[in-house]
């Protein structure tokens, strides 16, 4: 499938912002079952590129100079061939156990524990990990300014409403609970081929460490298990590790911030 993706922030401010820096993790990754055909990133002052630990590419975006806006585009064409139940080799340099160790944001309470105890006492963990997406799902009702970044698995759980990040978050805390390496993944997804189309195209899910196969995904929010439908940005342990975009500035009062999200597929002609 190509995906031609469009991922426009725009930052607008009362007052001017001095200076500011700003993490980019808006490349796809050169996962198996992804390809970049062409990709393009536009914005102000001075980026620098580099890898980080959990191989994603990051670029550092600094702007000394005063602004009262600041825009960062992200567009391109990724070409994907994933399919559900497909596994991912691991392209990090950290190792595999680093993803059992619980974040702030993923730290288990009683609620999550309770949750996790039939994937730790399932002897086909595939199938559990499966009715462990379509729990979540059905305890967690996807409303949108529900929660924030800020928000935890656990508050999430338990005022039983979130967004995709919650979702995403709850799942690795009970793999991680039950005993499995879980990690959090940022990127889009064509939403047009999920279950529920007045999702965002903008997109996190989780991916649990089977050994001897690798990394598989899961999308609690879609109950589903990531396709083709779907493009990988970044991963790490928790959305602060994969956040497409995240700063700070000097400056620069009353922030509002807008993004833009859009996904559009096509099928790849037989001989791509």
């Amino acid at each position: 499938m190509r995906l031609t993706i469009l991922h426009d922030t725009v930052y607008q401010y009362e007052t001017p912002a001095r200076y500011c820096i700003q993490y980019l993790r808006l490349t796809p990754r050169s996962d198996a079952g992804q390809r970049i055909a062409e990709w393009d990133i536009e914005s102000p002052g001075v980026l620098w590129r580099q890898t980080d630990a959990f191989g994603n590419v990051v670029h550092v975006m600094s702007l000394d100079a005063a602004h009262q806006s600041l825009r960062i585009r992200a567009r391109g064409v990724v070409e994907t061939t994933l399919q559900p139940g497909d596994a991912i080799a691991d392209v990090a340099s950290v190792p595999v156990e680093s993803f059992l160790v619980p974040t702030p944001l993923t730290q288990p309470d009683a609620a999550l524990t309770e949750l996790s105890r039939p994937l730790a006492a399932a002897a086909d963990k595939d199938a559990a990990l499966a009715a462990l997406m379509q729990d979540i799902h059905a305890r967690v009702r996807y409303e949108t300014g529900a929660t924030d970044v800020e928000h935890t698995a656990a508050e999430a759980l338990a005022q039983g409403r979130g967004v995709c990040q919650d979702h995403a978050h709850i799942f690795i805390a009970c793999a991680r609970q039950a005993g499995l390496p879980a990690r959090y993944v940022s990127g889009y997804i064509d939403v047009g081929s999920a279950d529920d189309a007045s999702h965002a195209s903008s997109h996190a899910w989780a991916d649990v460490w089977i050994t001897g196969r690798g990394w598989v995904s899961f999308d609690a929010t879609h109950r589903a298990r990531a396709g083709e439908a779907y493009c990988r940005l970044a991963v790490g342990r928790d959305f602060l590790d994969a956040s497409p975009v995240r700063g700070m500035r000097t400056g620069g009062s009353g922030e509002r911030l807008d993004v833009n999200v859009a996904v559009n597929a096509s099928r790849m002609a037989a001989n791509q």
